[in-house]
């Protein structure tokens, strides 16, 4: 499987990597913990709910399905951070009542530092010190051009390759920003040319919204053959599950969750092997997708046994455009092309 790069990012490199941030707290963590006098690696997803309000995700990796180590609720600001355990209220964490109510068991994780380090103690249910530094997963194939002979979709500059969703409703109005790239705006947007089985690249960059939850985050989708939804969501740390970034929408959750926080430029690679029909047209054989999400396989060569919601049609098999989603949010898309396969 590959893997994309870990960067270690000083505070002065992590602003000439990425745009200016209006967090510059939210995202990957990796260091050591000691708890309860185990040491041990530790990754942490810093995933922003707003008005200096943050979830962390204590795991061993960033790049396997692994248990979540710690899940914690708090704040950060420029003078420190406090963190206590994200628990439900459950009878045997109670451990003593008072006048004022009960005492439940949890941890306390404080301490300070700065924008690219940190470092704490836990007290409390458990007790320990740990030290972390920000890092930046950077997608391998960010930038990647393309090769003679592949369908240039989208450059940075026209929006000619494209339509309305609707053929009655004429050229797309998403409009054109800076960076070479186009944001979503004016409804769904399909290629006028219509496509067989094909190799994919796209680079998105999903908006900070810290205080949208679920599908109201970051919400668009690349659909293939107009027909297949690949969800693009703001899913920063969270399960990975089918209506998640890198969701095979209702079908295939992703083998695991390779989401950049957001503002952060990302990547979808996608082969695609369209359905195949016998002489009267029924449907012999499933369409497939090995998808790539910046850079690391989260779907094998899976079999899509049908269309997804929101789909043009339900004509699998027939050629048909590569659609972009407009879900109300502003979702940017650059660096768009594909490689025909038949």
């Amino acid at each position: 499987m590959n893997k994309t790069a870990l960067v270690s990012l000083s505070l002065g490199s992590l602003i000439a990597l990425a745009q200016p941030s209006p967090d510059p707290f939210m995202g990957d963590w990796r260091g050591t913990m000691t708890i309860d006098g185990k040491t041990q690696p530790v990754c942490v997803f810093l995933i922003p709910h707003g008005s200096g309000r943050y979830e962390a995700k204590l795991v061993s990796t960033f790049d396997r399905r692994v248990p979540t180590l710690f899940q914690l609720r708090g704040r950060v600001d420029e003078a420190g951070f406090q963190f206590v355990d994200a628990i439900p209220f459950e009878a045997g964490r109670v451990v003593r009542t008072t006048d004022d109510g009960v005492v439940i068991g949890a941890s306390l994780w404080s301490g300070g530092g700065e924008t690219d380090r940190a470092s704490g103690t836990v007290a409390g249910r458990n007790k320990g010190t740990f030290e972390l530094e920000k890092i930046q997963r950077v997608s391998p194939t960010l930038g990647k051009q393309p090769p003679a002979g592949a369908v240039v979709l989208f450059n940075g500059t026209s929006l000619a390759a494209w339509r309305a969703r609707d053929p009655n409703a004429g050229d797309a109005r998403w409009k054109l920003v800076e960076g070479g790239a186009m944001e979503v705006h004016g409804g769904d947007i399909i290629t006028r040319e219509k496509f067989g089985s094909f190799r994919l690249h796209l680079e998105f960059q999903l908006p900070y919204m810290p205080e949208a939850r679920g599908q109201g985050r970051a919400n668009s989708g690349v659909y293939l053959q107009g027909r297949y939804e690949v969800q693009v969501l703001d899913s920063y740390g969270l399960e990975g599950e089918d209506n998640e970034c890198g969701g095979i929408y209702q079908i295939a959750k992703p083998l695991l969750n390779m989401c950049a926080p957001p503002l952060q430029w990302q990547t979808y690679d996608i082969t695609f092997t369209a359905p195949k029909l016998d002489a009267a047209g029924r449907k012999t054989a499933n369409a497939r997708a090995t998808i790539l999400l910046n850079g690391v396989v989260i779907h094998d060569n899976i079999e899509l046994p049908r269309i997804t919601g929101g789909a043009v049609d339900d004509k699998e098999g027939q050629p048909e455009g590569l659609l972009l989603q407009d879900h109300g949010n502003p979702v940017r898309y650059r660096n768009i092309w594909l490689e025909k396969l038949n």
